[in-house]
Parts: C-alpha cells; structure tokens; sequence
C-alpha cells in the first residue's frame, strides 16, 4: 500500500504558535488556501484512489483543491485528527508547548502508556490513526491513498511505524504546512507493525508557498527530541 501524508495548510492559530487541537478548530489563512492550492500540482505523479481527511475544518479545506483535482469525494474519519492537547488546548507558553512535545517525544521513545496531560495515551492515538490506515487498505484496489492530517499526528504516526526513520537525519526535522509524507507497506494487525518504510519526507511547504513554519504542536524537534532554538517564538 502507498500512503501519502499531508499536514493541513496554515491556520491563523498556526501563526500564533498556539496548542490548537480541539474540533472543529478554525479555517486557514489566506497563505494555507494558497498552500492548499499547490498540493495538486505536488502530487502530479501520484495516482490517487482514496483521499482521506480528520474532523477538522482545516483538512477538509486543504484536501479541497486535491478533490476536485482528481475527482475524489473526501471521507471523513475522526481518527485522523490532531493528537489532543487536553488540559494544555489553546496555550502557548513554553511550559505549555513543551509538556506537549515532551509526551510525544516519549512515545517516539517506545513508551505509548504516558498519558497526554488530560488526554489520550500514545497507544489509544496509535491505534484511531492504525484503524483508518486499515479502512484505507481494504479498499484501496489499485493506486495510492492519501490522508490529510495533522503535523503532531503524522510525526507520530509515521516516527513510531516506519523503520527506516533516523532522527538524527536533518531532514525528519521539518514538517512545515502542506509537508508531505509518502509511505509504503501493509498495515499490521493489533499492536504488529506493517513494516512501513517512509519513501520521501517533502517537510517544506507544497509549491513552496508561505516559507517554513514551527508552530506549537508540530515544532521540528532535533534528534534528541527537544524543540530547537529556531522553534522556541
């Protein structure tokens, strides 16, 4: 199965560097409907059977332009929406942003049980997304499926399945707005993993509109898993 991952396009809390995760959640900003705008002709080479999106308005905006593109009707999974911020939703300090990166960091580390502060654990985030994945691949017949997602949920999602991700390689840092993730594998079954290989991380903005952006949730983290420098405004 060939799975294309695409964050949504820029939303103005995105701008404001804030821990927006609640549903629906806002719009995007006149530089993610350009954004969004660009995934079409990012995806040229891509034969695409499926598109997926989450509960939130800003995929469905962004898998907008794709849709009508290739003639596909998005379906709607709750599953692939943004990893819940919980009792840290709407903040932005740098306490705030970093307990959130901190608990995704640790299940990057192998450790689905540590609980999001007044949320979900890293295993009940895993298996919402696993079961859409699965959805997808029963259906998929021929061609690619692609899901837009979240940035937080696709670093997790991808990081913890794909085996061939070393963090340390610089370009894993980045997953800006409208970044795109491709991968290829079978999903597994209960807690197996498909054997998920990632074939190309595009971190930077489809069509190159808006520049990069390090926004709360999805800030890029260094090998170590910490926010950079460049991340901390």
């Amino acid at each position: 199965m060939r799975l294309i991952l695409i964050r949504h396009g820029q939303t103005p809390n995105n701008v404001l560097s804030l821990l927006d995760t609640a549903i629906p959640g806002p719009g995007l900003t006149s530089v993610g409907m350009e954004q969004a705008a660009a995934v079409p002709a990012a995806l040229r080479g891509e034969r695409i059977n499926g598109l997926y999106i989450s509960n939130l308005t800003r995929t469905a905006l962004t898998a907008a332009p794709l849709a009508a593109d290739r003639a596909l009707e998005p379906v709607v999974r709750s599953g692939l929406r943004e990893i819940s911020a919980g009792s840290l939703e709407m903040k932005g300090d740098a306490e705030s942003v970093m307990a959130y990166l901190e608990t995704v960091k640790s299940w990057l580390g192998g450790d689905l049980s540590v609980r999001m502060p007044g949320a979900d654990t890293g295993l009940e985030v895993l298996e919402r997304f696993d079961d859409v994945v699965d959805e997808a691949a029963a259906g998929k017949g021929g061609g690619a499926v692609a899901m837009v997602s979240h940035g937080a949920m696709i670093r997790f999602w991808a990081g913890h399945r794909a085996t061939n991700i070393d963090w340390s390689d610089t370009r894993y840092h980045e997953l800006s707005n409208t970044g795109i993730v491709t991968l290829e594998g079978e999903p597994g079954t209960g807690s197996a993993p498909g054997g998920w290989k990632v074939l190309d991380w595009r971190g930077t903005p489809a069509g190159g509109v808006g520049g990069t952006d390090f926004d709360g949730p999805t800030a890029e983290l260094d090998a170590g898993g910490t926010r950079t420098e460049d991340a901390q405004r």
